[in-house]
């Protein structure tokens, strides 16, 4: 806009031309913000309130009269407040490069005064002792011209020609160099132990790998000698053990050509003669039961025709009495054991009979159809009560 200023946050805004600033200062100080300005009633600069460097380069006199050449670097801003801001603007708003050379001025002097109260000695091993000392007497100088120290740093001392420094150095020069001879010497001590230990285990390593190179040679030719030994003895058990194998393969090739046999032979020749044998056992059997069944029929038959002929014998019995001198005593019952006894001597002549067939069968008698043929009246012939005549006469029966 128009009229309205904003300094640059390294810088300070200073407004003159209207109303004075605090402390009656010529102008009014902005910073950190913007402001309106008219134009041509108002007249705006600008103060940097950035870091600013200084080198200040000096011979100065020690205490003892030896001149040092001092080189320092010296670090500086305007402050931040509204008085050192008024001060620095006051003293260097037209030339703000004259703030470096001022401030070097300044510190040149302190730095003068301050070696010159200081032997060589002091200044070369206190340097930070040196630079506190010139910052204290500097500050309330640089604080009247809006200035503030941030660091002062000595760079570098040097005595020129004199030598001062140098042989103030010598002795501790020497110190180190002997320390250093002495460490160098301790070091190749060390070097030279080091050595010889290393020569002692390389000579142990050695010897202890020629102890375990003739050890592994031993047991290698043990192994070797066992292994020569060994070998005829494993030929032989793998010799053992292949006949062993082959005894076993031949006795299964004996044991399953025996099965085969049995399978083949065997097996079929049993079956066979089990087969005759059975066969020949039926044949009997049957033969047995047809001679037995052929046996028992003829003596059915046999028995059967007695049976049959048993009346006809009791009949022809009774007729042979018939013309017999018989006196029964005692009556009925006499005449019934007349017929009873007819009756026993028939089943007499019936029981003779069958025993006599019975016994020409066991002795082998022709058949029973060449048996002697009975009488034309299919009766056997027996002998007649005539025939048994008594010479005394009637026979009584009882």
């Amino acid at each position: 806009m128009f009229g309205y200023r904003v300094p640059a946050p390294d810088e300070a805004m200073l407004i003159s031309g209207g109303r004075r600033g605090l402390g009656g200062a010529p102008f009014r100080v902005v910073t950190g913000h913007g402001k309106f300005v008219l134009p041509i009633f108002r007249k705006v600069r600008f103060l940097t309130l950035s870091m600013c460097e200084s080198e200040v380069t000096e011979t100065c006199v020690t205490r003892q009269g030896i001149s040092l050449h001092v080189r320092a670097v010296i670090a500086f801003k305007v402050g931040n407040d509204h008085e050192s801001i008024i001060n620095a603007g006051q003293r260097f708003l037209s030339d703000q490069e004259q703030m470096s050379v001022l401030t070097g001025r300044i510190f040149a002097g302190h730095l003068r005064a301050i070696i010159g109260s200081m032997t060589v000695e002091e200044i070369v091993t206190e340097r930070q002792k040196l630079a506190a000392e010139v910052l204290d007497t500097s500050k309330t100088e640089m604080a009247k011209i809006g200035l503030i120290v941030d660091s002062l740093q000595i760079q570098s001392i040097d005595d020129g020609d004199t030598g001062y420094i140098d042989a103030m150095s010598a002795p501790h020069k020497a110190a180190i160099q002997r320390q250093a001879q002495i460490a160098q010497a301790q070091a190749t001590q060390t070097a030279a132990e080091a050595q010889q230990e290393a020569a002692r285990k390389q000579a142990e390593y050695a010897r202890q790998t020629a102890v375990v190179k003739a050890e592994y040679s031993a047991q290698v030719d043990r192994a070797q000698a066992q292994a020569a030994q060994a070998g005829p003895l494993a030929q032989a058990h793998a010799q053992q053990e292949v006949l062993a194998a082959q005894t076993e393969l031949a006795q299964r090739q004996a044991k399953l050509r025996q099965q085969q046999l049995v399978a083949e032979v065997v097996k079929p020749a049993e079956a066979e003669a089990e087969r005759v044998r059975i066969l020949a056992a039926a044949e009997a059997q049957r033969m047995k039961i047809q001679a037995e069944a052929a046996a028992s029929y003829d003596r059915v038959a046999l028995d059967r025709m007695l049976i049959d002929q048993l009346p006809q014998i009791v009949k022809e019995a009774a007729g042979g009495l018939a013309g017999a001198n018989v006196n029964v005593l005692n009556g009925a019952d006499g005449l019934g054991e007349i017929a009873a006894g007819l009756v026993s001597q028939g089943l007499t002549i019936l029981d003779s009979v069958r025993q006599n067939l019975s016994s020409q069968d066991a002795d082998g008698a022709p058949p029973s159809g060449n048996r002697p043929e009975s009488k034309g009246n299919g009766l056997l012939q027996l002998p007649t009560s005539k025939e048994k005549k008594s010479d005394d006469g009637p026979v009584d029966v009882d």
